[in-house]
C-alpha cells in the first residue's frame, strides 16, 4: 500500500554518527515537521558500537552491560545493537498528512526492507509474534533455522514518525552476544555478507532508496 506521493529529503551520512547527536537531530526535525518549517526526512547512517533499550526493554536481556554504551531510547521494542556495517534508517514522516494509521505505517516499513532485500535475491519475511524481518536458513527436511536480518522500532509524536529500521549489511555479529536481541530467544542474527553476498553499505543504501519510492510512493530529493 503506497502512501500519497510527496517530496521528502533523503540524507546519507558517510561517517558514523554518535547516537545522542542523532537523537537530538531527530527530535529537532520532528518538531520542525510538525510546525511546517522543515520537510519530511529519511536519514541513512551508521552508529559506533552501542546498545539501545526500547520502552519494553527487560534488564535481564542486557547480558553484558559493560561491553558497549547503553542508551535508553523512546522508541518501542526492547534491546538492540547498532554498529558499523549496519545501516540505520531514521524515518521522519507526517502521518497526519499521509494517513494516521500507525499499524499500516509499520507494515510499510517492513515491506520496504523486504523489497530492498529482494533486489539482492534475499527472501525476507515477517513472523507473527517476532518483530523485524527474518530469513530462513534451514535446509529442506532439516531443522528450522531462522535468523533476523533487520530490526524495526518506531515512535510517533503528534503523528510525526521517528526512529525506524536497522538492516545488517556487514556488522560484527558477535556484538549481539551482549544482549537478547529484541527479547527474542532461540533465534540468531545474520547479515547480507553473512548470507554470502559481497555487498557494500553504499549498494544497500541505493537499494533502500529505490525500494522506498516503490513502497511509499514518494519522490525523494537528495540532500
Amino acid at each position: 500500500m503506497a502512501i500519497a506521493s510527496e517530496t521528502i529529503q533523503w540524507r546519507v551520512s558517510g561517517d558514523t554518527v554518535p547516537y545522542v547527536e542523532a537523537v537530538a537531530a531527530m527530535e529537532s526535525r520532528v518538531a520542525a515537521i510538525r510546525d511546517g518549517t522543515e520537510p519530511e526526512l529519511v536519514w541513512l547512517l551508521q552508529h559506533p558500537p552501542l546498545y539501545t533499550a526500547g520502552s519494553s526493554a527487560k534488564p535481564a536481556d542486557l547480558l553484558d552491560p559493560d561491553r558497549f554504551p547503553v542508551h535508553k531510547t523512546g522508541r518501542g521494542g526492547q534491546y538492540t545493537y547498532h554498529g558499523p556495517g549496519q545501516i540505520i534508517a531514521y524515518v521522519m514522516l507526517d502521518l497526519a498528512a499521509r494517513g494516521p494509521d500507525v499499524r499500516q505505517y509499520v507494515r510499510n516499513l517492513e515491506q520496504w526492507v523486504i523489497t530492498a532485500l529482494a533486489s539482492f535475491g534475499v527472501h525476507g519475511d515477517r513472523r507473527d509474534g517476532r518483530v523485524g524481518i527474518w530469513v530462513d536458513r534451514g535446509s529442506p527436511g532439516g531443522p528450522v533455522r531462522e535468523d533476523k536480518i533487520a530490526a524495526i522500532g518506531v515512535r510517533v509524536r503528534r503523528w510525526v514518525t521517528y526512529h525506524g529500521i536497522s538492516l545488517n549489511v556487514e556488522p560484527d555479529l558477535s556484538h549481539y552476544d551482549g544482549i537478547v536481541p529484541c527479547g527474542i530467544q532461540g533465534f540468531g542474527v545474520t547479515s547480507l555478507v553473512d548470507l554470502g553476498l559481497p555487498v557494500t553499505t553504499d549498494e544497500v543504501a541505493a537499494a533502500l532508496r529505490t525500494a522506498f519510492e516503490e513502497v511509499f510512493g514518494v519522490a525523494t530529493v537528495v540532500d
